[in-house]
C-alpha cells in the first residue's frame, strides 16, 4: 500500500490501520474513499501534499524554554506550506466531495511560513537575514578568519623548503587554524602544537604571532553562535503558540495523504463498495497480492482468476478440498485480507453486489510453525495455535485454517479437525478450513452449517484453474500428479490397490460428478453463445422492424404531401384554363383566341409536370378517345403528334398535352360530347 500514498507519512498510516468494528463507521469510510475515488478517475490534479514528520518538534514546542533546532525549523517550512496547500485544496473539493472536505481545518497564518522562510533556508542553515546583529557577526567572523588565513599564508611562505611539511597548507586542527611543519622545525617556528601526523615527522603548529588572532576569530564565531541561539529560541517562541493548530493541521494532511492512498488504490484495482453488516458474499474477489501487475510482481503471464464465494444464513463453516497448487491457501488469505481490508477503510479487490461481515477477531492458523527452541513439532505447533482459537473465537470471530488436521496419523488428525470445525461452527463463527483428508469431506453431509467447497483442477493437463466450486468436495489428484512426474508404474499400482475401498469410492463420485460439471457447463457456455446469437438477431429485427415502420410513416408523409402540392398545383392551373376559356369567348379576332390558347397550354404544361404518375394517367390512347384532363375537363383526342404529346379539343380549345396526364373516359359510361359554342 505504501506506494500509492502521496507521502510517506500516509503511506504509514494505511499501513498501520486498525480495523473497526463498528459497521456505521466502516461504511462511512468506505463512502469518503469511494467520493475521492470517483474524483482521481477524471482530476489528476487531486494529490497530497509530501509532509516531513514533524512529531518530535511538535513534543519540543510542548517543553516550555526549549528551542528548536535549524533543521527541524527547515521541516516546519515545508509542512506550514504543505498545510495551507491542502487546506485550499479541501476548500476547493467542497462542491464535490464534501465527505472529504470535511478534513479540512484552519491552517496556520502564513505570517509564520514567511518568517521562518526568511531564517531559515531549505538545507537547515540559519539565514543572515534572520536578524541585523547575525548578520554584523557573521561579517567580523569572515574579516577574522581572512587575517588569520593571510598572516599564516604570510609565515608558511616565509618558511624554508626543509622546514616546510610537503604540500603544505593552512588547515584546521582542534578548532584553531594551523601550518602543518617537519618536526625538526619545531623549536624554530614556536607556537602551540595541536596535532602531529602518524609518522610524528609532522606536526601542525599555531605560531606565536597567530594565538591573539585565533583568539580573536573564536570570539566572532562564539558571538556568532549565541545570535544562532537567540534566533532559534525566538523563532521557537513564535511558533509555541500555535502548536496546537500546527499539530492539528498536520494531522489534516495526514489523514488526506491516507484517503489519497485508499482512493488511490480502489481505483487501480477496480474495488467496489461491499454491504457492511451481511452475510459473507464475495463477487469477483482477488487477492489484493495478485491485483496489479503480476508479470513484473510474480513473473508470471496469467490473468487472475477471481472467485466467489456466498455463505447461506445457515452456513458457517467452508471446508476447502483439491489438490496441492490449486490456490487453497491463497484463498483463505484473500478472503482474510478482504474482510480486514474493508473494516480498515479499504476498498478492497472484489465486484460489485459483495458483502462483508463485520468481524471482532480474526484467528489464523496458516503455516508450518514448528520450533526447535521452543520443542514444538509441526503437529505440536498446530495444537498450540488450535488451543488459543478455541479458546477465544465465537460469534463474530473469522477463522482462517491452513490443511487443519495435518501432521500426525490421518485418523486421528482427522477426528481432531472434525472436532474443532463442529464446535467452530455451533459458536457460529465465520471458518475457512482447507484439507487433504477424505474423511472430513464427509463432514458436510453430516453437520448442519459445514459445507464443502473445492477448487477447479483439469484432470486431463493435472493443471489448476483456480476456479471455486462450492458444496462440491475436491480430489487430490495425489496418484495422478505422482504418475505425471514419473514415478514407477509397478509403484503407483501398488498404492493405488492400498488406498481404501471408500476413498476410491469416492474419487469416483467425485470424478463423474467433475465430469458431469464440464458437460454442464460446457452446455451453459453453448447455451450463453446461442442466446447472445439470438438476442442480437432480435435487435436486428427490432431495428430493421424500425426502419420499415419509418419508411412507411415518410411515404405516407411524402405521399400526402405530393398529393397535397399536387391539388394546389391543378387548382392554379384550373384557375389559368378558366381564365383562358374566358378570354377566348370574348374574343373578338383571331390573334386573341391564339394567344389564350397558347397561355392554356403553357399552364398546362407547367403543372402537369408536377403531377405526372398522381392521377393514374394513360399512355395507350387514340384519335377520338375520350379522356379527362388532370384539371377535369373532358375532351376528345383529335392528335397524336410524333413527339408522344396529345391534341385535345375541350370544347372549342385545343389543348395540346403530355399523355401521362391523360386518363381515358369509357365512352358507355359518358353522354354524348355537346360542343359549347363560341
Amino acid at each position: 500500500m505504501a506506494e500509492h500514498a502521496a507521502g510517506p507519512l500516509g503511506a504509514a498510516r494505511v499501513a498501520a490501520r486498525r480495523p473497526e468494528h463498528d459497521a456505521a463507521s466502516i461504511r462511512a469510510a468506505l463512502a469518503q474513499v469511494a467520493e475521492l475515488a470517483a474524483l482521481l478517475i477524471t482530476d489528476d490534479a487531486i494529490r497530497a501534499e509530501p509532509v516531513p514528520d514533524i512529531t518530535p518538534s511538535l513534543e519540543l514546542l510542548a517543553v516550555p524554554g526549549s528551542a528548536l533546532e535549524a533543521p527541524a525549523l527547515a521541516e516546519l517550512t515545508v509542512a506550514l506550506a504543505a498545510m495551507r496547500v491542502v487546506a485550499s485544496d479541501l476548500k476547493r473539493l467542497s462542491d464535490r466531495a464534501p465527505r472529504t472536505a470535511q478534513l479540512r481545518v484552519d491552517p496556520p497564518t502564513k505570517e509564520l511560513e514567511t518568517t521562518l522562510a526568511r531564517s531559515i533556508s531549505p538545507d537547515g542553515q540559519v539565514l543572515d537575514s534572520a536578524s541585523k546583529n547575525l548578520a554584523r557577526a557573521r561579517q567580523h567572523v569572515r574579516e577574522a578568519r581572512k587575517r588569520v588565513m593571510d598572516r599564516l599564508g604570510a609565515i608558511l611562505g616565509g618558511l624554508d623548503v626543509t622546514e616546510r611539511a610537503p604540500d603544505a597548507a593552512v588547515t584546521v586542527r582542534g578548532g584553531r587554524y594551523v601550518i602543518p611543519i617537519r618536526s625538526t622545525a619545531r623549536s624554530r617556528v614556536g607556537g602551540i602544537v595541536h596535532d602531529e601526523s602518524a609518522t610524528r615527522s609532522t606536526v601542525f603548529v599555531e605560531p606565536p604571532e597567530i594565538i591573539e588572532l585565533g583568539n580573536e576569530l573564536r570570539a566572532a564565531e562564539s558571538a556568532e553562535l549565541r545570535e544562532v541561539l537567540r534566533v532559534l529560541r525566538e523563532l521557537t517562541d513564535l511558533l509555541r503558540p500555535h502548536r496546537a493548530s500546527i499539530a492539528a493541521a498536520w494531522e489534516m494532511c495526514i489523514a488526506f495523504d491516507d484517503l489519497c492512498a485508499r482512493a488511490r488504490y480502489a481505483v487501480e484495482v477496480n474495488g467496489f463498495v461491499p454491504e457492511i453488516g451481511g452475510q459473507l458474499k464475495i463477487r469477483g474477489g482477488r487477492h489484493p497480492l495478485l491485483v496489479r501487475d503480476i508479470s513484473t510482481i510474480m513473473d508470471m503471464s496469467t490473468p487472475v482468476i477471481p472467485f466467489d464465494l456466498e455463505l447461506f444464513p445457515d452456513e458457517f463453516t467452508v471446508l476447502i478440498s483439491g489438490p496441492n497448487t490449486g490456490g487453497k491457501t491463497v484463498l483463505i488469505k484473500a478472503v482474510g485480507l478482504l474482510v480486514l481490508m474493508v473494516q480498515s477503510g479499504i476498498i478492497p479487490p472484489i465486484g460489485p453486489h459483495s458483502s462483508l461481515p463485520v468481524v471482532t477477531r480474526v484467528f489464523a492458523d496458516i503455516g508450518d510453525r514448528q520450533s526447535i527452541a521452543a520443542s514444538l513439532s509441526t503437529f505440536s505447533a498446530h495444537v498450540a495455535v488450535l488451543r488459543e482459537i478455541l479458546d477465544g473465537a465465537g460469534a463474530g470471530s473469522l477463522v482462517l485454517l491452513d490443511e487443519i488436521g495435518s501432521g500426525t496419523d490421518p485418523a486421528e488428525g482427522g477426528a481432531l479437525a472434525a472436532a474443532t470445525l463442529k464446535t467452530l461452527t455451533r459458536r457460529r463463527a465465520i471458518t475457512l478450513a482447507t484439507t487433504h483428508l477424505g474423511a472430513l469431506k464427509q463432514l458436510a453431509a453430516e453437520t448442519v452449517g459445514i459445507v464443502n467447497a473445492s477448487l477447479q483442477f483439469d484432470a486431463e493437463t493435472l493443471t489448476p484453474t483456480y476456479r471455486l466450486l462450492k458444496g462440491v468436495p475436491g480430489r487430490s489428484y495425489g496418484l495422478a500428479i505422482a504418475r505425471r512426474l514419473g514415478i514407477s508404474p509397478d509403484v503407483l499400482a501398488e498404492a493405488e490397490r492400498a488406498v481404501p475401498d471408500a476413498e476410491r469410492t469416492l474419487d469416483r463420485l467425485l470424478a463423474s460428478v467433475e465430469a458431469r460439471g464440464r458437460d454442464i457447463d460446457a452446455r451453459a457456455a453453448e447455451l450463453e453463445t446461442r442466446a447472445a446469437q439470438l438476442e442480437l438477431e432480435r435487435q436486428n429485427l427490432a431495428g430493421l422492424e424500425a426502419i420499415e415502420a419509418e419508411l412507411r410513416a415518410r411515404e405516407k408523409a411524402l405521399d400526402k404531401d405530393a398529393r397535397d402540392r399536387a391539388r394546389a398545383y391543378l387548382l392554379e392551373a384550373r384557375k389559368t384554363v378558366e381564365a383562358a376559356l374566358a378570354q377566348a369567348r370574348a374574343a373578338v379576332t383571331e390573334a386573341t383566341a391564339r394567344e389564350a390558347r397558347r397561355m392554356v397550354e403553357e399552364a398546362i404544361e407547367k403543372t402537369g409536370g408536377e403531377a405526372v404518375g398522381r392521377f393514374g394517367g394513360s399512355t395507350d390512347l387514340a384519335v377520338g378517345d375520350r379522356v379527362k384532363t388532370g384539371s377535369g375537363k373532358v375532351g376528345v383526342v383529335k392528335e397524336i403528334r410524333s413527339d408522344g404529346r396529345v391534341v385535345v379539343e375541350v370544347g372549342a380549345v385545343r389543348l395540346v398535352i403530355a399523355p401521362d396526364v391523360l386518363e381515358r373516359v369509357d365512352q358507355s359510361a359518358q353522354p354524348p360530347n355537346r360542343r359549347t359554342a363560341q
